[in-house]
């Protein structure tokens, strides 16, 4: 049987790696699953701010036109705090992704990080979870559901749809976050002394960005205050990370 090549921790040099000088964006199996739908979009060649601009622009107008339809102004500040979060977000996942690709890293950390999409069964969970504590769990306390709330006690069904949708969003930027910290922490630890200076430099890039795609979730600590559920769960999640990437940029510095 033939056996494929060790992965000794490094990547070929760029004469004879197929990546170098290639765009990010087109390389399929080293992309988020969020970044190779977008650039499978046949036509579709926005650079970042601007795709990020159109997603921010096209769900804030039906925030906009719900509210308007159907009379549902109150739900508009959570509303446009929910798509800004999203959208920057987005902004960071791309800055994250590429700064990953732009770094000397080894190749069976962004298999690992890329290939397995296990941040979009790390968003599935939090998405459930969030259903969870909306549909039972807030249902339980005595207060008004955040939903109900929000989009009354007769919900119309494009404004469910639309916040389900944006919800969910959120929820794969956090399971995305969760991903790159974890595999972050596991490259480091190793192959952190087969790295030089400059790529550990890189690296730890890498890790604050991982920090910074977290710390935009506390954005949206305001609008669920009154929910210590959420609360506990959007503050936690970002000490998490905060904790796991603050670990891995210490043994970099200390490498």
């Amino acid at each position: 049987m033939s056996r494929e090549p060790a992965d000794d921790g490094h990547d070929a040099d760029h004469g004879g790696d197929p990546r170098a000088g290639a765009d990010p964006a087109t390389r399929y199996g080293e992309t988020w699953v969020y970044e190779s739908i977008v650039g499978a979009i046949p036509g579709l060649a926005l650079s970042p701010p601007v795709a990020v601009g159109v997603q921010f622009a096209l769900f804030e107008g039906l925030v906009l036109v719900l509210a308007a339809v159907y009379d549902l102004w109150a739900a508009v500040p959570a509303g446009t705090a929910a798509v800004g979060v999203a959208a920057a977000g987005s902004y960071l996942m791309l800055a994250l992704g590429d700064e990953i690709r732009r770094v000397e890293t080894p190749a069976a950390y962004r298999r690992l990080l890329f290939s397995t999409s296990i941040e979009v069964v790390l968003g599935v969970l939090a998405f459930v979870a969030l259903l969870t504590v909306l549909f039972s769990v807030d249902a339980r306390t005595g207060r008004v559901p955040l939903f109900a709330r929000l989009l009354g006690e007769t919900p119309p069904a494009p404004a469910v749809s639309l916040a389900l949708l944006v919800l969910w969003d959120l929820c794969y930027r956090i399971g995305t976050g969760w991903w790159a910290s974890l595999t972050g922490l596991w490259r480091t630890l190793r192959y952190r002394d087969r790295f030089d200076a400059r790529t550990r430099a890189g690296l730890r890039r890498v890790d604050l960005l991982t920090v910074g795609f977290a710390l935009v979730q506390l954005l949206l600590v305001p609008f669920v205050r009154d929910r210590p559920v959420l609360v506990a769960a959007v503050v936690g999640h970002v000490v998490a990370v905060t904790a796991v990437s603050g670990a891995s940029v210490l043994l970099l510095r200390r490498s």
